[in-house]
């Protein structure tokens, strides 16, 4: 198998389906938020701060993983703050030519200094906008609701996915820590953008078993399946997904910082592509995880033996699970399949087509 180098892997156009907005923060960012907004950080140096917003191999669970989230947020809490960080994710992503990504956050964790639920999804939406104009990139918003926080808030963040329809906001997700707070719970918010015609997607099958999956498909509708490593577990269920062409949002490196599975060569997505299922490749949270697109197909490349046909495909299959319209779905995939075809690695001729 002949070796891609990042450089091929940055020039291919990619998606981002599952990224939260708070955990892909430029750490000077958020040293110059925190100046700017009086906020004490850990650390007041870059190098000082590195270690408590990235985590490595070493990381022992999904709730170690999560502590990083307590720096990111305390900085993003302003209208500003949610406008300047929305553009320099996309601004990032489009640099190693992301195509189109799907930005997904809780507003509900930004509200501490007064801000409306509205105003934090225009902030948003303005970043991302920006971005737009100045970058080859699309964006949408998925906005979640949190499993340990009331379901009565989950119904609040699906009337608001509901109020933004249409305007950027183009699905809802359910995020937190699975365990004791089952996806059922939060089934009336799934109901309410099932009823308006909005894509869903949850977090299942990361740190519980297959039945996290189960709930997420039969009880709230899930189009998409965030992680859903465990679904190795249930063959059966497995089948369903891949019959019913349910896409898997795959996080490789983060699945192995928050113990999802032990380490790369054990990361399922090796045998659901094999087996057919709809695979794409994320990064989770570009800062904690210290990743990007291009790096995770790096992993997949270099430890799970994917070959550039099968990068392709996989990036294919991104595409198509995009919660975009079928029109302008289309039309993507037609000028995305067109420069996989011209694609050659170390290739000076598609490095020209690509600027």
């Amino acid at each position: 198998m002949a070796k891609l180098t990042i450089q091929d892997l940055q020039r291919l156009p990619k998606t981002d389906l599952h990224v939260h907005l708070d955990g892909s923060l430029r750490i000077p960012t958020i040293l110059q938020l925190a100046e700017e907004q009086k906020v004490k950080l850990p650390a007041d140096t870059a190098e000082g701060l590195r270690p408590f917003v990235e985590v490595g191999d070493d990381c022992k669970s999904l709730v170690e993983y999560l502590r990083a989230f307590d720096v990111t947020l305390s900085v993003m809490q302003t209208y500003e703050s949610l406008v300047r960080t929305a553009f320099e994710l996309a601004e990032d992503a489009a640099k190693e030519n992301v195509r189109y990504m799907e930005v997904r956050y809780s507003p509900i964790l930004h509200q501490q200094k007064g801000l409306t639920l509205h105003a934090i999804v225009q902030a948003v939406l303005e970043g991302l906008a920006q971005a737009e104009r100045q970058y080859n990139i699309k964006t949408g918003v998925i906005l979640c609701g949190m499993r340990h926080i009331s379901p009565d808030i989950s119904l609040r963040l699906a009337d608001l996915t509901v109020a933004f329809k249409n305007k950027g906001v183009v699905g809802f997700d359910l995020a937190g820590a699975e365990e004791n707070f089952p996806a059922k719970r939060h089934k009336d918010a799934f109901g309410r953008v099932l009823q308006n015609n909005i894509n869903c997607t949850l977090h299942a099958g990361e740190a519980y078993g297959p039945e996290s999956i189960h709930q997420a498909i039969h009880l709230c509708g899930a189009h998409r399946i965030g992680h859903g490593v465990r679904l190795i577990e249930d063959g059966d269920l497995l089948n369903y997904v891949n019959d019913h062409r349910i896409p898997l949002e795959c996080c490789p490196s983060s699945n192995v910082q928050t113990k999802a599975v032990k380490k790369m060569a054990d990361h399922p997505i090796r045998l659901f592509y094999d087996l057919g299922l709809r695979v794409t490749v994320n990064t989770d949270n570009r800062m904690v995880t210290n990743t990007t697109v291009s790096k995770e197909f790096q992993v997949i490349h270099e430890e799970l033996g994917f070959n550039l046909e099968e990068i392709k495909e996989v990036i294919i299959m991104g595409f198509k699970s995009a919660f975009l319209p079928y029109a302008l779905k289309r039309a993507l995939l037609a000028e995305v399949v067109h420069e996989l075809k011209a694609f050659k690695p170390g290739s000076l001729e598609s490095k020209k087509e690509q600027l």
